[in-house]
């Protein structure tokens, strides 16, 4: 199966340009999974909620179900940030849609810098979704939950053999650890970051693309690439050695 994740540049605070424009790359990009960055539907940098409401959307909504469209109708799985409101409450979420199946919402465990003053914390938790039609199992965080090993070893403990990133990454470290993230739980990692910069309050944030998959055994395989989800399944690398059986939880509290 391919696999690609998209250095969108999302317009800050404009739904409908960003929409439209993920529309399209949706219908313009032959792969079966494409991986887009965090809040890719209306930029990063709010810093209140209030601010951040204006441009929250219900997974119903008009955007998010022409996202959804555009996936099914193009056969592709779409992993996408965005802002959502559920009732009263928002959170940094991503989107997980594909033909034959009704969409699901991961919500942001680990919130970043003002985040926290926007959305709530995440109350999904770490889950994995089964595509049939591409035997994949498929797993999500977003950007920030890098930081925290317990968040891809739980996907990875619930089968995933892919771990797409939606991201607005704006650190030197993550391209270090990610790697590391994939080679400890023998898993694909498709982290889509963001580039440019936005503004907000006369405070500006920067992003730094480098976006990447990486495979099971941390390779840089660019950002368009052939993988493999059976691969990552058996986790031995030698005749004895498993690194999930041979974890002692027990020793881990």
């Amino acid at each position: 199966m391919r696999c690609s994740v998209l250095q969108f540049t999302p317009t800050f605070r404009d739904v409908d340009a960003n929409t439209t424009a993920i529309v399209q790359l949706i219908a313009s990009t032959e792969s079966d999974v494409i991986v887009l960055p965090e809040l890719a539907t209306s930029g990063y940098f709010f810093t209140s909620r209030d601010e951040a409401a204006v441009y929250a959307e219900p997974v119903d909504g008009d955007h998010m179900q022409a996202i959804i469209r555009a996936a099914q109708e193009h056969g592709r799985v779409v992993v996408c940030g965005f802002a959502e409101r559920d009732g009263d409450a928002l959170y940094n979420s991503a989107i997980i849609a594909a033909p034959d199946m009704a969409p699901r919402t991961y919500r942001k465990t680990h919130l970043f810098y003002k985040e926290r003053f926007c959305f709530l914390d995440g109350t999904t938790g770490f889950f994995v979704v089964n595509i049939p039609h591409l035997d994949l199992n498929l797993g999500t965080m977003i950007c920030y939950d890098w930081r925290f090993p317990e968040a891809a070893r739980t996907l990875a403990l619930r089968g995933a053999d892919v771990i797409a990133v939606p991201s607005n990454l704006v650190t030197d470290l993550w391209p270090r650890v990610m790697p590391t993230r994939a080679i400890e739980n023998k898993v694909y990692l498709a982290v889509a970051n963001r580039e440019g910069s936005e503004e907000n309050g006369g405070e500006v944030v920067s992003f730094n693309g480098r976006s990447m998959i990486y495979g099971y055994n941390g390779d840089e395989l660019g950002r368009d690439a052939e993988i493999d989800p059976v691969q990552t399944r058996t986790k031995s690398f030698n005749a004895i050695n498993d690194i999930f059986t041979d974890r002692r939880p027990e020793f881990y509290a």
